[in-house]
């Protein structure tokens, strides 16, 4: 979704949600200024707040505190890297699982807390605002399919939160308390099955790219069915996404032929993506205001390449230098090596160093391997304003037709779909089908998804994450979640979770 229009609009006190005592939040250089009581009036002012409530989604690669890139940390198939033990204190601990209260960065909690705040802001002010009311019950489905999304990264990276569903004001903003996992589920779900009938079943690509239909508000809930152990339910959901294995589902979707088409940077909101985050090398994004949410730019871009890196010889990619985080452990080289997908996941610059083709300077945790799904090249640098190194273009996926394939197959577990789900995903890659077991799942869901920033809550939720992580310091009991930032618990109604400080 582009974020174009009165970015004032993130300034609100009603955005505060918990993150009013955050210095991030009180810190932020307001564009404007503007009433809330008077501002929600039209369809216009109506569409410019929608456009609010999209842009915390580029918390998936946007700013250095980005999911894809912490999340991968946390996961046996990669080191945090970058420059240093200290380059980044959250990602680095998170590596090594040693987060507290102190070290883990604000922002995971906050941003989403933004997103929550702007769709009940939004969602508080459209029953009185001056509109067709076709497109007044569409923005309230886009807004509570997003108010789900940021719940459903809240509840599985802290889950013990408050649910909020009012805007706060100054006299309750320290008043929310926690509940049960189970109310935030129960909230997600009621929001996406009142969203689901309303939403469009396709978008117009032309003007309307990025914005939520009936099909990605699916894939989102029968992940969330997943989550929460609701096989059956997941399965069928699922089902309307998916279509017929290997062929395009109602809604147009389909898997791409090629599996290194899914990284071209051009080939934005392609067949195979359900729900994906813009970024825009437009935004003349800055030092200055990076990571505050005004910046448009992927960041996870920068964040992959490899330092000091120089082309020399024909055989090795043209690439700009980079900051060497997400690195690729052997662990993950060795599964995936023989795999198709391994040339457009994984680029071995170690070996084009050993044969005179390329040189760069190892970083943190250096294994010369880099994530090429996300390693731009080139001739993607932003030669326009702001900094080159966070004006990267490349769009990201939260979920795309493939994961929602393999989830199916999940959720079934046995049978002749869940067979040819599987085999969909592997027949694309050229690669023969293999007996459909949740062993077989695992390991496919591993290859195909690698580095995308999908494998550290996999291993939580099928209960292997101590076993795969035990060279990491992961605690069972513990580690599975955040602790929550120490600023939100301050002067709050908020308690710490279980063994954190």
């Amino acid at each position: 979704m582009k974020s174009t229009k009165l970015k004032y609009i993130y300034v609100a006190l009603a955005f505060a949600a918990l993150g009013a005592c955050s210095e991030d939040f009180v810190t932020i250089d307001p564009q404007g200024q503007f009433d809330t009581n008077t501002y929600f009036s039209n369809e216009s002012e109506c569409y410019a707040a929608l456009i609010g409530v999209y842009d915390p989604m580029r918390k998936n690669t946007g700013g250095f505190e980005n999911l894809v890139a912490m999340l991968n940390a946390g996961s046996d198939d990669f080191y945090a890297g970058g420059g240093g033990p200290t380059d980044g204190t959250g990602i680095q601990n998170f590596s090594t699982h040693s987060l507290s209260s102190i070290l883990i960065p604000g922002s995971f909690w906050s941003d989403h807390y933004q997103g929550v705040s702007r769709a009940n802001l939004l969602l508080n002010k459209l029953p009185e605002a001056s509109m067709d009311n076709n497109k007044r019950a569409r923005f309230a489905a886009e807004a509570k399919t997003l108010r789900a999304l940021y719940y459903f990264n809240l509840v599985r990276l802290f889950k013990n939160i408050p649910l909020i569903l009012e805007p706060l004001t100054t006299g309750t903003m320290y008043n929310p308390e926690q509940v049960k996992p189970e109310v935030i589920y129960a909230q997600i779900e009621k929001d996406l099955l009142e969203a689901i009938p309303v939403l469009p079943n396709t978008v117009v690509a032309s003007t309307e790219a990025g914005r939520f239909n009936k099909g990605a508000a699916q894939a989102l809930l029968g992940k969330v069915y997943l989550f929460e152990g609701k096989k059956a339910d997941a399965a069928t959901v699922l089902a309307q996404v998916n279509g017929t294995p290997g062929q395009a589902n109602q809604y147009g979707n389909k898997l791409l032929t090629k599996f290194s088409d899914l990284w071209v940077v051009a080939n934005k909101f392609n067949t195979e993506s359900l729900i994906e985050v813009s970024h825009s090398s437009a935004g003349n994004s800055n030092w200055d205001f990076w990571g505050s949410g005004r910046d448009e730019g992927n960041s996870l871009n920068v964040m992959v390449g490899p330092r000091g890196y120089s082309k020399k010889g024909s055989n090795a990619p043209d690439l700009p230098s980079g900051w060497s985080f997400s690195v690729p452990t052997q662990k993950l080289y060795d599964f995936m090596k023989n795999d198709p997908r391994f040339a457009a996941t994984i680029l071995d610059v170690k070996a084009l160093k050993a044969a005179g083709e390329a040189d760069y300077i190892g970083g943190y945790q250096d294994t010369g391997y880099f994530l090429n799904k996300f390693l731009p090249r080139t001739g993607d640098v932003r030669t326009g304003g702001g900094a080159a190194e966070l004006n990267y273009k490349q769009n990201s996926y939260v979920i795309r037709l493939a994961d929602t394939y393999l989830m199916e197959a999940e959720a079934l577990g046995s049978g002749p779909r869940a067979q040819a789900l599987l085999d969909a995903v592997r027949a694309r890659v050229g690669l023969a089908s293999v007996p459909v077991t949740l062993d077989a799942i695992k390991a496919e869901r591993r290859m195909e998804l690698a580095g995308e920033g999908h494998r550290f809550f996999d291993l939580v939720r099928w209960g292997d994450a101590a076993a795969a992580l035990s060279d990491r310091g992961f605690n069972a009991g513990t580690d599975e979640i955040f602790p929550i930032p120490y600023t939100e618990l301050n002067g709050t109604k908020l308690k710490q979770n279980p063994n954190y400080q």
